[in-house]
C-alpha cells in the first residue's frame, strides 16, 4: 500500500524541473493519458474506488438480507431466531454458494463474483429490477438477463410492433429472451405483463409457466424443437455467461427439458404453423415467421399471422381484450 509520504514524494518528483535521476524517474512513472498523474496515484485511486464499491455491496447485501423474513422465502422461522431477517447461511444455501464465501462478500473482502452468483443472489433476496441493476453495478458486472436495457429495441421498432396489431408480435434474441412485445402477444399465451422481466424467456416459460404451457396444443413437440434450436444457437455462445446461466436454470427446473436436451438434436429456424388454445378466444391457428433484424441469427421480430378466417376474427377479439385490459 502506498504511504502518504511516498505519494507526496512522487508528486514532488513529478512536478520538479530537475534533470537529475529522481526527476526523470518521476516523469517516467506518469500514467499514459492522465496528465500530471503518476501510475502509482492511478493505481491508488482505482484501489480506493474498488474498496468503496465492495463496502457498498456488502452493506446493500446485508440490508436486503436483514429485511427479508424466513416466511418470504419459504423457510420456517423457528424459536431461537435472533437475526432480524435471514441468516447468512440461509442466503448462501438458497443461492447455492458457500457460507464462508458469502460471509466474505458481506465483509467486503476482495473476491471475484461471477454473474451466475449475482443472478442467484438477486433471486434469493427478491430484488426488483432497479435493485438488481444496482447489485450488478456495485459488483462491476454486466447483467446478462433481458431485464437490462437492450439497444436493439428502438422507438421505431416499438412503433412497428404496435402497428402490426391485431397480429401478435414480439422481438426475441437467439436465446429466446423476449425483449419487447405488443399488447396482443402479451395475451396470446399468458398474461405476460405479470411475468417478471428476468423470466420473460420462451424456454423458461414453456418449461415452467403452467398458463403458457396450457396454451400450446402440441406442447411436447414444441419443447423438443425449441431445445434443438437452442442447442444450435448456443454453439456460437458456449463461453457466454448468460447462455450458461440459462442452460443451468432450465436443466435445474425442468425434468422434461433435461430429457430432450440429452437427445442432442439440432434444427434451424423455419416458418411453422402453430396451434394455441387461448384463454380468452379459444383455438388459434397461426403461421409463425421470424424477421431477422440484422446479420446472422441475432435479434429477430417474431410474428403470428392467422392461417384461416376464424383465427383472423379471433385475433381481432384478442386484440380488443388486450386493449381493454391495458
Amino acid at each position: 500500500m502506498t504511504t502518504m509520504a511516498e505519494e507526496t514524494a512522487v508528486r514532488e518528483n513529478g512536478a520538479s524541473g530537475s534533470t537529475g535521476a529522481t526527476g526523470v524517474q518521476g516523469r517516467e512513472a506518469q500514467a499514459p493519458g492522465v496528465p500530471g498523474a503518476t501510475a502509482r496515484e492511478s493505481e491508488s485511486r482505482a484501489s480506493r474506488e474498488s474498496d468503496i464499491r465492495r463496502h457498498e455491496l456488502a452493506a446493500f447485501l446485508r440490508h436486503r438480507r436483514e429485511h427479508l423474513t424466513p416466511e418470504q422465502v419459504g423457510l420456517p422461522r423457528g424459536r431461537r431466531r435472533r437475526t432480524p431477517g435471514l441468516r447468512r447461511e440461509e442466503v448462501a444455501h438458497l443461492s447455492a454458494v458457500g457460507v464462508t464465501w458469502y460471509t466474505w462478500l458481506e465483509q467486503a473482502r476482495d473476491i471475484q463474483v461471477s454473474v451466475q452468483v449475482l443472478d442467484a443472489l438477486a433471486r434469493t433476496l427478491m430484488l426488483d429490477q432497479n435493485e438488481r441493476a444496482h447489485l450488478f453495478q456495485l459488483a462491476g458486472a454486466v447483467d446478462p438477463t433481458p431485464a437490462s436495457r437492450c439497444p436493439t429495441i428502438t422507438p421505431a421498432l416499438l412503433q412497428t410492433l404496435e402497428q402490426l396489431e391485431p397480429l401478435p408480435a414480439c422481438i426475441q434474441n437467439s436465446r429466446y429472451d423476449i425483449l419487447a412485445y405488443n399488447r396482443t402477444y402479451g395475451r396470446l399465451l399468458c398474461d405476460l405483463d405479470e411475468v417478471p422481466a428476468e423470466d420473460r424467456n420462451c424456454m423458461v416459460l414453456i418449461t415452467t409457466n403452467e398458463q403458457w404451457r396450457s396454451s400450446i396444443v402440441l406442447l411436447d413437440e414444441s419443447i423438443r424443437l425449441m431445445a434443438a434450436k437452442f442447442r444450435a444457437s448456443m454453439a456460437g455462445h458456449l463461453a457466454d455467461p448468460a447462455w450458461k446461466m440459462l442452460l443451468k436454470r432450465l436443466r435445474g427446473e425442468s425434468e422434461q427439458f433435461r430429457e430432450v436436451w440429452e437427445r442432442h438434436e439440432v434444427v434451424g429456424s423455419r416458418s411453422k404453423t402453430k396451434f394455441f388454445d387461448n384463454r380468452y378466444v379459444g383455438r388459434l391457428t397461426l403461421v409463425h415467421t421470424d424477421l431477422w433484424l440484422g446479420p446472422g441469427e441475432g435479434p429477430r421480430m417474431v410474428t403470428y399471422a392467422p392461417a384461416d378466417e376464424e383465427s383472423r376474427e379471433r385475433l381481432e377479439k384478442l386484440h380488443a381484450v388486450a386493449v381493454e385490459r391495458g
